[in-house]
């Protein structure tokens, strides 16, 4: 019978366990750390490429409206011009409707200069439509905005604050206007939409019957809802307060400064419900929840005054954005460019104007149709805090803060701590400059 030796049962000694055990949590350890390095990477690469295509879609977005800036329907070139005084430069009346109205500012949102003030003075004569009512900034500091807070003239937007629904501390607004030409009713005459007017030529207005084209899509009468309606060519236009009865529009006479008349020669004109149509886009930012604890600034484009008005709305378009400006490129005369704060474009008077539109009503804020560029600075961050950047990898550049190579959070002018945001988070720098495509001063 076969015996087994006690040498052939050996096990492991204490000793070797342990020596086995330890070059496993070694190994382990390794695994885990590679995995961990790797997670790491990968979130911030991740955050890196969602950050990047969040700050060309924002300057994309924005840069579409203020490229519209004072357009009007139906074209921004060409049309009925004429010379400007003694210096010869020709100035279409395309830039300047003509405003009969006596209380314009009522049929349009986030006006910031209402009627009553010196700047917008009262008048008992038609006029051309002020070129701050197309364009209009406001720089802001962590304390204060200039040449006004536009919060405290217009009740919806908010004021600045670190609380969640406050307006971001330090960043820019901005509000453009312009005509949204794919509405209105098309003048076409006979059984469409027409004018009445007086059996001669300069006649004024005495009605206007809107009768949709369904067939290329115009809207409903029900759509015009205002009391003021703006009559547009590819060369003139005239805004002026109407009543309404059915379809048929009517000239206010009690709240227009004279009776409307339509500017010669017509071409292919349109008429517009001027507080739907004529279209009041403002930017700004806003502090939101970001679900996880934190707050994060988010770009909110408002239209025509949020979503209580007739055609309105207030969309958060892009979240981790902290800070926003504008500089604004003011054309002279010979073709120089210079760029300016919103404050000292406002600032502008007198000899500083490019040439005179026809009838205005004041020179103040001139310079806002001397604009043909308009350069976008945005910081979007990646929204969820990462620990584990290194301080090189929490560094970023924003040329407004004068910075020309990357610094830390803390060394810019305005610190994210200072406005609600944290430290550890991925920030990068996005510009644009956008040619205004309706400057033809």
């Amino acid at each position: 019978m076969a015996r087994h030796s006690p040498l052939g049962q050996r096990g492991l000694t204490l000793i070797e366990l342990m020596v086995a055990m330890v070059l496993g949590l070694l190994v382990a350890a390794g695994i885990i750390t590679v995995f961990a390095s790797t997670n790491s990477s990968s979130k911030a690469q991740n955050q890196m490429a969602r950050l990047q295509e969040e700050g060309r879609f924002a300057i994309t977005r924005i840069s579409d409206d203020l490229r519209m800036a004072n357009g009007q329907y139906c074209t921004n070139s060409g049309g009925v011009a004429r010379p400007a005084a003694a210096s010869q430069v020709f100035l279409d009346g395309l830039r300047s409707p003509k405003v009969y109205a006596k209380a314009i500012t009522g049929a349009m949102s986030d006006v910031t200069t209402p009627v009553t003030t010196v700047l917008y003075p009262l008048t008992s004569a038609p006029y051309s439509f002020p070129s701050f009512l197309s364009m209009r900034g406001y720089d802001c500091s962590l304390t204060t905005c200039l040449p006004v807070d536009p919060s405290t003239t217009v009740t919806d937007i908010p004021a600045m604050g670190t609380d969640v629904g406050d307006r971001v501390e330090g960043a820019d607004v901005v509000t453009v206007r312009y005509v949204n030409s794919s509405r209105g009713w098309t003048v076409v005459g006979g059984t469409g939409t027409s004018i009445a007017t007086g059996a001669t030529v300069g006649s004024p207005i005495s009605s206007i019957t809107l009768v949709p084209d369904t067939s290329i899509g115009e809207p409903p009468v029900t759509d015009f809802t205002g009391d003021m309606a703006m009559l547009a060519d590819c060369s003139n236009a005239q805004i002026f307060a109407v009543t309404k009865s059915g379809g048929v529009l009517t000239p206010d006479t009690a709240n227009n400064l004279a009776a409307p008349v339509p500017q010669q020669p017509l071409s292919a004109p349109k008429v517009f419900d001027f507080s739907r149509d004529y279209q009041t886009v403002t930017y700004y930012l806003k502090l939101v929840d970001d679900g996880n604890g934190q707050k994060t600034g988010a770009l909110v484009r408002r239209l025509n005054g949020g979503t209580t008005n007739p055609g309105g709305s207030e969309d958060e378009l892009v979240r981790g954005v902290e800070r926003l400006d504008f500089r604004y490129g003011v054309e002279d005369k010979d073709g120089k460019i210079r760029f300016l704060s919103a404050k000292d474009v406002d600032a502008a008077t007198g000899i500083s104007c490019p040439p005179g539109e026809p009838d205005p009503i004041t020179t103040n804020g001139c310079l806002w149709r001397a604009i043909s560029s308009i350069e976008v600075s945005l910081v979007i961050d990646g929204q969820i805090p990462l620990h584990t950047l290194t301080a090189n990898d929490l560094v970023y550049s924003y040329g407004i803060d004068g910075n020309s190579t990357p610094v830390a959070p803390s060394a810019h002018a305005i610190k994210p701590t200072d406005q609600g945001f944290v430290d550890p988070m991925l920030r990068r720098e996005f510009t644009a400059l956008v040619s205004v495509r309706n400057f033809n001063p």
